[in-house]
């Protein structure tokens, strides 16, 4: 449990509704400071009332019920309403057989008989409703005999009875009452627990979908970056040959996009190790429809041939995650290009309107001969994250050879008016 869950005093609280584990070794509950409080006054209240049915008792005049027999009974019934009273002390522990232990005492001792209430109300608090109703009608069983054996002086039998009656059924009540209060608090307090619980697993799924989706990100990143790379390492490799300015331009292309792809890495490595997403975390790239120009120049750069053609009604208000995707749908088309068809002349068209939605296409001539220099290596799954990501933002994609011949690669995104 967390510290928003622990009680202010729970030193207030009995032990059946303890949140210290500690409290909960054992037999049954260890007694909180309010336990020890409630049996000491209990055990008081007991011990008053077997002095004063004692005193009562070796009075010449009882007022609580008629004279025992011989007066010997008087200390024998004093003795066993002591013994009651250190009972108090016991009675967490082993409600159920004090109580029935005890019972043959209620049907003559006077001494005894606030302590076995005490004894009788621990049990309808601690047990079942079965075992307290059990022993509720072997104590009316009782009663009826204590007000034979021990009539009360100043009232008659059934009135006696029936107001041993209504002790007994009133303590019954009690004891349900507080039983179904603390139930009702344990229910709660699980209650919480598990929501909270829930919360947390809500919270841990929640970052593992964002790890997820930054991976798929820098998916995109990388393999944009590192196809640029191999191309301009592969134009090197088959042109030893080339003027120096073009050997230095070609090794600087290759120097800041190994820059930029480690930066990404590292960038995602950090947000994938973090425990939370705080606002404290790298930065995650998050491009936009404005930052197709600075793409196409990049891949331009590296001997790429792109056309492109955008005729977007109003660019500047494309929601964010729907440029997003535009973005990645490019990158990833001009990816493919330069993977499968080096040297080919690339198109990409964008184009919509708010209401209408936003087309992307990317298309280039299919090669032929097969791949002209060294095969650049991938993983086989862009394509696959791409279609998620559309599908996710609730539009279409299309890929594969149309009727001439190219590759074709075509996403609508909807742009809600």
């Amino acid at each position: 449990m967390t510290s928003a869950a622990v009680p202010e005093h729970p030193w207030l609280l009995p032990g059946a509704l303890s949140v210290d584990p500690a409290a909960r070794v054992g037999r049954g509950p260890r007694r909180t400071t309010r336990d020890w409080v409630v049996d000491g006054l209990c055990f008081l209240l007991s011990l008053g009332w077997v002095l004063l049915a004692t005193a009562d008792a070796a009075s010449a005049d009882p007022e609580f019920a008629t004279p025992l027999p011989q007066r010997w009974m008087v200390p024998a019934d004093a003795l066993l309403g002591l013994a009651c009273c250190a009972l108090i002390w016991l009675r967490r522990r082993w409600p159920v057989g004090l109580a029935v232990a005890t019972v043959p005492l209620t049907l003559f001792s006077m001494a005894a008989a606030i302590p076995l209430l005490i004894i009788y109300f621990t049990v309808v608090v601690h047990r079942r409703t079965a075992v307290a109703l059990g022993l509720t009608a072997a104590g009316l069983v009782t009663n009826f005999a204590f007000s034979y054996l021990r009539p009360d002086p100043q009232m008659p039998y059934w009135a006696t009875t029936v107001w041993g009656m209504v002790l007994s059924l009133s303590v019954l009540a009690w004891g349900m009452f507080v039983r179904a209060r603390r139930q009702l608090v344990v229910s709660l307090r699980e209650r919480a627990e598990r929501a909270e619980a829930e919360q947390q697993l809500r919270v841990a799924q929640a970052r593992h979908l964002e790890r997820t989706r930054i991976a798929r990100e820098m998916h995109d990143v990388l393999a944009h970056r590192i196809s640029l790379l191999s191309l301009h390492a592969g134009a090197l490799e088959f042109r030893p040959d080339a003027p120096p300015e073009e050997v230095a331009r070609a090794a600087g292309v290759i120097r800041g996009s190994a820059h930029a792809a480690l930066q990404d890495l590292r960038e995602v490595i950090g947000v994938l190790r973090a425990e939370t997403t705080a606002e404290g975390d790298p930065e995650r790239p998050q491009p936009t429809l404005g930052d197709l120009p600075a793409l196409v120049e990049e891949s331009r750069s590296a001997g790429a041939r792109i056309g492109v053609r955008e005729l977007v009604t109003s660019a500047e208000r494309v929601p964010a995650a729907v440029g997003r995707s535009v973005y990645r749908i490019v990158q990833e088309g001009l990816t493919n290009a330069r993977k499968h068809a080096a040297g080919a002349a690339v198109t990409v068209d964008v184009a919509g309107a708010p209401g209408d939605g936003l087309t992307v296409e990317i298309r280039n001539r299919w090669p032929v001969g097969g791949i002209a220099g060294p095969e650049i290596p991938g993983a086989g799954t862009g394509l696959v994250g791409i279609a998620e990501r559309v599908s996710l933002a609730g539009g279409r994609l299309e890929y594969g050879r149309d009727d001439a011949g190219d590759f074709r690669l075509a996403a609508w995104l909807p742009w809600p008016a």
